[in-house]
């Protein structure tokens, strides 16, 4: 394992972890929110690389950018990770990253919940790649139906896995959700374990936790992360 003290000092969900109840847990939905450009992916990459770099499998499903550019992604987010914390051995660490996660890129007009759930079982039985972590990002959750909520929560739970999601959000939509949980994700509150959002302020993104599981007592977090790799800011 190639792990905490290098990972600890920029890694948003370890104080992250601390506020959520048990974490998100296996068969549940995760959803992180925000409008276009925000870093909803580099924030779930960073969520990734914390499995990966403990040894948990992680499937990353992208609807609309290719593997490559996912890959390049993932590169990026980790070298930053290199150079700015004490990581002894970054080949082996970057290996592991390698060897424990699996990409798949769909076109938005080809990408299914049932193609997905299709292709978790198939890495299952033909590759022996059982997902912890199940990634999907780029999904419509606006165009998204009740129907859909349900078969990514059976997905989840039949793989065993916990499954985030990003949302799109827009800046002029009223939030009419008396908790504060924008539109449109909302409308899928009953299916979703743990919501956040993602806000720009000043020349860092914030995260606000929206819903932790059924507890009412939601933590104010103050998490401050860098604008481009969504890691913990450091003090250079």
């Amino acid at each position: 394992m190639i792990y905490r003290k290098d990972w600890n000092l920029r890694s948003p969900l370890r104080v992250f972890e601390n506020s959520i109840h048990g974490g998100l847990g296996k068969g549940n939905l995760g959803v992180v929110m925000a409008r276009a450009g925000i870093g909803k992916t580099a924030f779930l990459i960073g969520v990734a690389l914390d499995d990966l770099l403990q040894g948990r499998k992680v499937m990353h499903v992208s609807v609309g950018d290719t593997v490559e550019h996912v890959r390049n992604f993932y590169d990026e987010i980790f070298e930053d990770l290199r150079r700015t914390s004490r990581m002894e051995d970054a080949s082996a660490a970057h290996l592991q990253m390698e060897r424990c996660r699996m990409i798949h890129s769909y076109g938005a007009e080809r990408f299914s919940i049932e193609k997905l759930r299709r292709s978790v079982s198939f890495q299952k039985e033909h590759a022996n790649f059982e997902p912890e972590v199940i990634i999907v990002e780029g999904f419509d959750v606006a165009g998204s139906t009740e129907a859909d909520w349900t078969m990514f929560k059976e997905l989840a739970e039949e793989a065993g896995a916990e499954l985030w999601l990003t949302a799109l959000t827009h800046r002029d939509e009223p939030v009419t959700n008396p908790r504060g949980i924008p539109n449109p994700v909302a409308r899928f509150d009953a299916w979703i374990s743990v919501m956040v959002a993602l806000q720009p302020e000043g020349r860092a993104v914030t995260v606000r936790l929206l819903k932790d599981h059924e507890n009412k007592d939601v933590a104010n977090l103050q998490l401050k992360l860098d604008p481009t790799t969504l890691l913990l800011l450091t003090e250079e």
